[in-house]
């Protein structure tokens, strides 16, 4: 016999007395009188409390519960004296002491008398309540006095006010409907129709309610995969897990405040909690500029196997897009319905994995979280070698560690696209897979591949912010248009941590363009989003460099490195910017730093050797010179042999012809800038370095390098114009 029989015998009475009454109180209340199981108990205790308290915050606080935790909702209806104090310290006893359910060696048998106790003196005050609630809904209305009868005159002279009454109303609905229909067809009215709002979704980060933190990667396994089958759907935009990661803290801003900021209409949140093999998922759906609660729903599933799990997630999803009308093509639903592993524990591991990965990203000298994702999602395929999505952090962890490793092999990438193919030997829809390939190919200089892949990764995921943005990034040299166009698409998408760093992209693309207030204006937006001083001034000093203010630029790197001297790139501009204006000690010191930091991080730079030798030879050192300048004809050499991007779009002719001008070999440093001269766009900084690079002093004069200049300053402006009148096209003139 159980040591809590006589409380389960009193809420068996209960039960039968709420039977048909409150549907949801007696479901759980059912689940828990008919379980044997002591942790059962208490969980089942505080899912009746749930229940009850839900209910008091919509009725009370007038708002729906959304995923606030049970503790934050009883204290605030303690603080407005919304419930008497005896039945709050009941609540705060029953939810404290249940939580221990999900932990079965931690709580002592005992303990589950007093959570029962509670939740008798609970339930009889709810049920209370409830009545006097119902009896003050409505009111007594006032007995007419029906024993008096009306004379027949009096009678009479009603009958043609009636008529005429009758007649002003049938009038008057006829106009309400003419003036009604004037404004829904536009006829009348400010030229405006009421227009649907854009289906646009965040997936807030669930809320994990179970005290056993361990848990917080099983809840956000469950959000990323609600996330990632509302991002197959074409007729939603859902932007990506990156941009709300922001909201995780409970304590989180309201609903239409975070959608302000995300640019959307919707949000979806959601909060549960795993015990045992059970877990207990609760989500709903908000229209953000009203905060009006569309859709909500509970989840309770006991996960006999993964597809326990992924079936839930499915209906979520499909339940958020017909509550939004959105179309799901049959391709569409086939994806959302598709389970990538039959293994729960592979996929808690790839889950961690991706977790560590995250870090590295967010900060690239961390190698210990690289290391630990590698065995991570090592891991996840030791318990489903079948995992594509495994395969697909692995060739994102290769890439991490041997990008620059294998720059120059006949191999370079190929690991890469090996892990790809078997993730996609396994499923072919896995949009992660083309998007690394899609980069891949990018970095290899084949470019209609690597749009195929881009191409394809959009098929499956067309609210994919990384596959516009290699698009964008792959088209710079090339389409300036196409850059900046799919840059912005992505940013639409993407409002998380890669943001700042986007935008200061697409500023890049409209210097390249020639429109630096739109460059300031992005670089703005991003120094208002991270708040990074360093980074700013290194913008702005990137204006001044392009439009040959050169003395500026380096005021602003200088700041910029007193803030933060770690940057190999601004050392090696501040190298050159010296150069550039004579300072040759000074670009000496600044190219040193550059080079020992750039060694320290395992980098190689590409377009640069040569001028740190100019930097060597101008101070004396000659033989450091020659070594330089020796280094730069072989990268060049390697990377028109290996047909990389950087020789396809001619940039490396460009730099060979600069170090054969400066040894004096006018033929070479021709033919070489003739090759460079075949580019038929050109971005605005070339412009200025062309005209000022030391380098070429011994052509300066010349009339074939002069003719040069003047055609990369025309192609440029050709370029310039060309973007110009398709900004004007699309509403955006520029500054």
């Amino acid at each position: 016999m159980q040591i809590w029989s006589a409380e389960i015998k009193e809420l068996e009475a209960l039960y039968t007395f709420i039977k048909g009454r409150f549907p949801e109180l007696e479901k759980e209340l059912e689940r828990l009188i008919k379980t044997d199981d002591e942790n059962m108990v208490l969980l089942y205790s505080r899912r009746c409390l749930e229940v009850i308290v839900t209910d008091l915050c919509e009725c009370e606080l007038k708002r729906p519960r959304k995923t606030e935790p049970l503790k934050g909702i009883i204290d605030k209806l303690s603080h407005e004296e919304k419930v008497p104090s005896h039945i709050i310290a009941s609540m705060q006893n029953l939810n404290t002491l249940s939580t221990f359910g999900a932990h079965p060696k931690e709580f002592d048998p005992e303990q589950v008398k007093p959570v029962l106790s509670n939740l008798t003196i609970i339930i009889k005050w709810y049920l209370k309540y409830k009545d006097t609630q119902s009896t003050n809904k409505e009111k007594p209305e006032e007995v007419k006095d029906e024993t008096k009868t009306p004379d027949d005159s009096t009678e009479q002279q009603k009958k043609p006010k009636k008529k005429l009454i009758l007649l002003l109303s049938g009038i008057a609905v006829v106009v309400v409907i003419i003036v009604v229909a004037l404004f829904v067809f536009d006829i009348i009215g400010d030229g405006k129709q009421t227009e649907e709002l854009e289906k646009s979704i965040a997936v807030l980060p669930f809320i994990n309610d179970s005290p056993d933190e361990e848990n917080v990667y099983f809840i956000n396994g469950i959000m990323e995969e609600v996330l990632n089958n509302l991002q197959t759907i074409k007729d939603l935009k859902v932007i990506s897990r990156s941009s709300v990661e922001q909201y995780r803290d409970p304590t989180r801003p309201t609903s239409p405040e975070i959608a302000q900021k995300l640019g959307v209409n919707y949000i979806v949140e959601g909060s549960g909690q795993k015990y045992g093999n059970t877990f207990h998922l609760r989500v709903q759906l908000i229209e953000a500029p009203e905060d009006k609660h569309l859709w909500a729903e509970s989840y309770e599933q006991e996960i006999e196997g993964i597809k326990d799990i992924f079936r839930i997630q499915t209906r979520i999803a499909e339940s958020i897009a017909l509550e939004l009308k959105a179309i799901i093509t049959p391709e569409e639903k086939q994806l959302i319905e598709k389970t990538p592993t039959t293994s729960l524990t592979a996929y808690d591991f790839y889950q961690r994995g991706s977790e560590e990965y995250q870090k590295y990203l967010l900060d690239n000298d961390n190698k210990g979280a690289l290391e630990k994702a590698e065995d991570l999602y090592h891991k996840a395929l030791e318990y489903d070698s079948t995992f594509p999505q495994a395969y697909t952090g692995l060739a994102w962890i290769y890439w991490s560690k041997h990008y620059w490793q294998e720059y120059f092999s006949e191999t370079f990438l190929d690991s890469v696209l090996i892990l790809c193919d078997i993730a996609l030997s396994y499923d072919s829809q896995v949009a992660d897979a083309y998007i690394i390939k899609g980069n891949c190919y990018r970095a290899k200089g084949i470019p209609d591949k690597a749009m195929d892949e881009f191409d394809k990764a959009l098929k499956i995921n067309p609210n994919s912010w990384e596959a516009y943005y290699g698009i964008g990034r792959m088209d710079m040299d090339d389409d300036l248009v196409k850059s900046i166009s799919y840059r912005q698409k992505a940013i639409a998408l993407n409002h998380g941590s890669e943001l700042p760093s986007m935008l200061r992209g697409l500023a890049w693309s409209y210097i390249s363009a020639g429109f630096t207030e739109k460059a300031k204006y992005y670089y703005l937006e991003a120094f208002k989003l991270d708040g990074d001083s360093s980074r700013y001034y290194n913008d702005l000093a990137n204006i001044e460099q392009f439009q040959g203010t050169y003395t500026n630029a380096i005021k602003f790197y200088e700041k910029a490195n007193e803030i933060d001297s770690t940057s190999t790139e601004r050392l090696k501009m501040l190298g050159m910017l010296y150069m550039f204006t004579g300072y040759f000690e000074e670009s000496l010191i600044y190219y040193k730093k550059w080079i020992l930091l750039l060694n320290a991080r395992g980098q190689l730079d590409l377009d640069d050797m040569h001028r740190i030798g100019y930097a060597y030879w101008k101070n004396g050192y000659k033989k450091e010179g020659v070594y330089y300048f020796n280094k730069q004809m072989e990268l060049c050499n390697d990377l028109i042999k290996s047909d990389r991007p950087y020789a396809q779009q001619l940039w490396a002719y460009y730099e060979l012809a600069g170090v054969y001008a400066f040894r004096g070999d006018k033929d070479r440093a021709y033919e070489n800038l003739k090759i460079f001269n075949q580019k038929q766009r050109m971005p605005f900084w070339m412009v200025e370095i062309i005209k000022n690079d030391p380098l070429f002093d011994s052509l300066r004069d010349e009339q074939e390098f002069q003719q040069i200049v003047r055609d990369v300053e025309a192609k440029y402006q050709a370029e310039h114009e060309r973007i110009r009148k398709w900004l004007e096209e699309q509403g955006d003139l520029p500054g």
